[in-house]
């Protein structure tokens, strides 16, 4: 069952990773449900050539969605051909409205040694392509911090970075921010086993935090394992603002801001 919808903001705010191709259903409703919560903006994330070609195509449609482009790091080592499939990923990336290369990143808990070498390859050419293009970098760190800032360090990271789900500690969150990389916080930072998300979020700028669904999964407390979308995002920023002791509206006011800086212009 999917939960209710909570109280709305009464600043916007963006979800700034969401997978409405995974959601389900019509997701023309699901951007309407959302905004009627004060979340007026999404970005579609690909994670294949095929998600990406649809989350593109959605983004030229509907004028509250951005698009970001990629193959995930678990997907770069099932690839027949991933040469080919980057050549895809790069056509897509030059659209107006994809703003963004993700996401992308490494992966130790789901790919194992073998397929390692052909994620670090993927996401190198993904770090390039951002630079290319001038567009986001979107990362997804899973049990990876070192190598992650390693292979950023060796490739020169791009001008923006956005550490996706961010999963490390504060001492990480201090590194990643001196770094001047934005941290995106999920439904994580809602959980009662999770202090250390909340102790990163209170370390981060709010010129440097971004909020996300990562929809369907991750649902904040205290509908965990029930299916997420972008309507429940106002649970996860008002925990933010909790853990900060920091007033909703301003904080709501910062995302907003961050993802303009991020994304660009929805409108635009």
């Amino acid at each position: 069952m999917n939960p209710p919808p909570p109280q709305p903001l009464a600043v916007p705010v963006l979800d700034s990773h969401t997978h409405l191709d995974m959601v389900g259903g019509d997701p023309v409703a699901a951007i309407g449900a959302a905004a009627a919560v004060g979340v007026t903006r999404l970005v579609q994330v690909g994670v294949d050539v095929d998600s990406s070609i649809w989350g593109a195509a959605l983004a030229a449609a509907q004028p509250a969605v951005l698009a970001t482009v990629a193959l995930h790091p678990n997907e770069a080592p099932r690839l027949a051909d991933l040469d080919e499939a980057l050549r895809a990923i790069e056509g897509l990336a030059r659209q107006q409205r994809v703003r963004g290369i993700g996401e992308t990143g490494l992966d130790r808990y789901r790919t194992g040694e073998a397929g390692r070498a052909a994620q670090e390859r993927s996401f190198r050419a993904h770090i390039q392509l951002a630079k290319q293009t001038g567009k986001a970098l979107v990362i997804h760190d899973r049990d990876a911090h070192a190598d992650i800032l390693r292979v950023l360090d060796e490739e020169g990271a791009p001008d923006t970075v956005v550490l996706h789900c961010f999963s490390g500690d504060e001492a990480f969150a201090v590194e990643c921010v001196k770094r001047g990389y934005v941290l995106s916080f999920a439904g994580t930072v809602t959980f009662r086993n999770a202090p250390h998300l909340r102790e990163a979020a209170k370390v981060t700028p709010l010129d440097q935090l971004l909020v996300e669904t990562d929809a369907p999964f991750l649902t904040p407390m205290p509908y965990r394992g029930r299916p997420n979308a972008p309507y429940l995002i106002p649970l996860t920023v008002r925990a933010i603002a909790e853990a900060k002791a920091a007033d909703l509206d301003e904080v709501c006011a910062g995302i907003s801001a961050t993802g303009v800086r991020v994304f660009g212009s929805w409108g635009g």
